[in-house]
């Protein structure tokens, strides 16, 4: 399929795990991909892979003037956006009685301000009838324990697709989330867990995931590409839960 063919589409944290396969996906059915990162060697690598035409800009995800100038920059090089996926994020867990400021903060700054204020400066440059979708977490609805900072970062998402949605759809534009449950990415590495309790919590989860594994980056890649093409048209403010039944069974 090429449903992406003439387009051109904006994943943030497209240099690895999600955000790189669904840029690779987008790529391969035929849009331009322009992917930020904080790395710039992994940045680099990701480029590679996703054809002559993909850019590839460091950004810091969490900071108003980096979405402001990202924004500059693709608006001075005469691009417009078809999609977006808000992909950048990340993931510290801790006990309630152990959270600080700054675990809150950063979390905040990069999973909930960072989306916000990036839609917010790419608006001028995004195109009537585009695509946003955001990439949430099922951590939202479940209540596991260490992670309720996380949780409500995420759960700020769901709600910005149903209010966002409600302020752009005379524009035509669409904002929905996907809602990962446990998938294996790099991210799962950066928990903020040591290695023992990394693999025993890994373990734990894996047990109530009904079909009995972690998903992958590509099948969380596809529900991206659904929603961010017409062939989701009647799909609005919505979320789609790929969890493998672990919240909903």
């Amino acid at each position: 399929m090429e449903r992406f063919t003439g387009k051109t589409v904006l994943v943030t944290g497209g240099n690895s795990g999600i955000g790189l396969a669904a840029a690779q996906a987008f790529a391969v059915e035929g849009a331009r991909v322009i992917v930020t990162g904080r790395d710039a060697a992994t940045l680099e690598t990701a480029r590679a892979s996703l054809g002559a035409n993909a850019l590839a800009i460091q950004n810091e995800t969490g900071s108003i003037a980096s979405a402001q100038a990202l924004a500059r920059r693709l608006k001075d090089e005469g691009v417009t956006l078809d999609a977006i996926f808000i992909n950048a994020g990340i993931a510290q867990f801790s006990p309630f009685s152990d959270v600080s400021e700054d675990l809150w903060d950063r979390t905040f700054d990069v999973n909930v301000k960072g989306p916000y204020f990036q839609l917010q400066a790419l608006l001028p440059i995004l195109n009537n009838g585009a695509s946003i979708v955001l990439n949430g977490s099922i951590n939202a609805h479940i209540g596991m324990p260490n992670s309720s900072v996380y949780a409500a970062s995420k759960a700020a998402l769901i709600t910005f697709a149903k209010t966002l949605s409600s302020e752009l759809l005379p524009r035509g534009i669409r904002v929905n989330v996907v809602s990962p449950g446990p998938v294996t990415t790099p991210l799962y590495g950066k928990l903020g867990l040591d290695a023992a309790t990394l693999e025993t919590t890994a373990a734990q989860i894996k047990t109530q995931v009904p079909l009995g594994r972690f998903g992958n980056v590509e099948e969380i890649a596809a529900t991206v590409l659904h929603l961010a093409s017409s062939e989701s048209g009647f799909i609005v403010g919505t979320e789609i839960i790929a969890d493998g039944g672990m919240s909903q069974l």
